[in-house]
């Protein structure tokens, strides 16, 4: 394969261990070429390929052969893909909220595709291999260690602190907005649903148990499901397919330590994020399709859910990681007037809104900006 000049968006944790990645590598088939970041490029002291950074979109995509979207925020990134395809450069993301908010839109723009290593991107790899092998995949799971759907601002600081990341990232893991958005990914890239508003999230200290027993739930229903499994208990860090295979390869399957049928579950130990993305890069380097992308029609939307009595005058700056808001999966054609969680940012409360209701247009008022348009186009018709 060819060397390739990548542009990154993003100079936060993804960004940042990408590019330690690269500049340890041997050879040069990978370049990082342009580094686009929001930041003041001189109170960044400690970023790999420093001279490389950038506050210059038109900068970034000249110097690119494919752009590596990772900033995390949903405006931004739409600005970003925005210009990707107009120029006829490849998208690959880091970047969930992303796609479940405007990536639809640019699903038949150009090359676009999440990457290998967040939990969406290693759902769909699992799932390619699992057809591979003969199974019909049931459930596209996720696995949670813990839910505290209103933290407070004294532990998410603590947490943030020990492991590395910021209040507002430990804040969308810590309330489940996360683990929302990337399962209402796997729903709609995959032709996929939930069993309900919010999802089941079961509890459980056999996981192996509990998804078999989504998988049972979801064949009765004739439907895939993406769903997420919960337990403080040793859970694999990755995550998994539950499934059926023909009844024939039942014993093989037992003889293999799968255990017996008919439902099966493969699971990842692991995902590495950063550290996986060149798997992508690869796929898109041997003209393989796009791992993962949504559908331009998605079923499934994460809308905004008050977490306490939101006031009139009340700014929400940033609604996903926020002590205002969190975010749930829920049937978008249900809530045609909700406001998908993504674009909530530098919004204004109107009037009141109560702990428990779904944040509607009517509530706040919204900075214009592309990705609103958009967005308003896909789900709000």
């Amino acid at each position: 394969m060819h060397s390739i000049n990548i542009g990154m968006v993003g100079s936060g944790f993804i960004a940042h261990n990408f590019a330690a990645m690269i500049n340890r590598m041997s050879g040069d088939q990978y370049k990082i070429a342009s580094v686009l970041t929001r930041r003041d490029i001189k109170s960044i002291i400690d970023f790999p390929f420093h001279d490389k950074l950038t506050n210059s979109t038109k900068e970034l995509i000249d110097k690119s052969d494919l752009i590596l979207e990772c900033s995390g925020d949903v405006i931004h990134a739409t600005k970003v893909a925005l210009a990707t395809f107009d120029a006829g450069l490849p998208l690959l993301t880091m970047n969930s909220e992303f796609h479940v908010t405007t990536g639809s839109y640019f699903s038949n723009k150009g090359y676009l595709s999440e990457c290998h290593g967040d939990q969406p991107g290693c759902i769909a790899a699992l799932k390619e291999e699992a057809e591979l092998m003969g199974f019909k995949p049931l459930v596209l799971g996720n696995f949670k260690g813990f839910l505290n759907t209103n933290p407070s601002p004294d532990d998410m600081s603590y947490w943030a602190e020990k492991q590395g990341f910021t209040v507002k990232q430990t804040t969308s893991f810590t309330d489940g907005t996360k683990v929302q958005i990337e399962q209402a990914f796997a729903a709609n890239a995959f032709n996929a649903s939930i069993f309900q508003e919010g999802m089941l999230g079961l509890n459980t200290t056999d996981y192996t148990q509990t998804a078999k027993e989504l998988a049972q739930k979801a064949d009765k229903s004739n439907q895939i499901m993406a769903d997420y499994i919960i337990s403080d208990s040793a859970l694999p860090s990755g995550i998994f397919i539950a499934g059926k295979q023909h009844p024939d390869l039942e014993l093989a399957l037992e003889t293999y330590k799968l255990g017996d049928g008919p439902y099966y579950v493969l699971h990842t130990t692991f995902h590495l994020c950063s550290f996986e993305i060149l798997k992508t890069v690869d796929r898109y380097l041997l003209g393989l399709p796009p791992l993962l992308n949504i559908d331009t029609e998605p079923e499934i939307s994460v809308a905004a859910i008050a977490k306490k009595q939101l006031d009139s005058g009340q700014l929400i700056k940033s609604a996903i990681g926020s002590f205002e808001c969190r975010g749930s999966t829920v049937f978008s054609k249900q809530h045609s007037s909700h406001v998908p969680i993504g674009i909530l940012e530098n919004a204004v409360i109107k009037r009141t809104v109560e702990p428990g209701q779904i944040i509607t247009y009517d509530d706040v008022e919204l900075t214009d900006s592309e990705a609103l348009e958009i967005t308003q186009e896909i789900f709000n018709k």
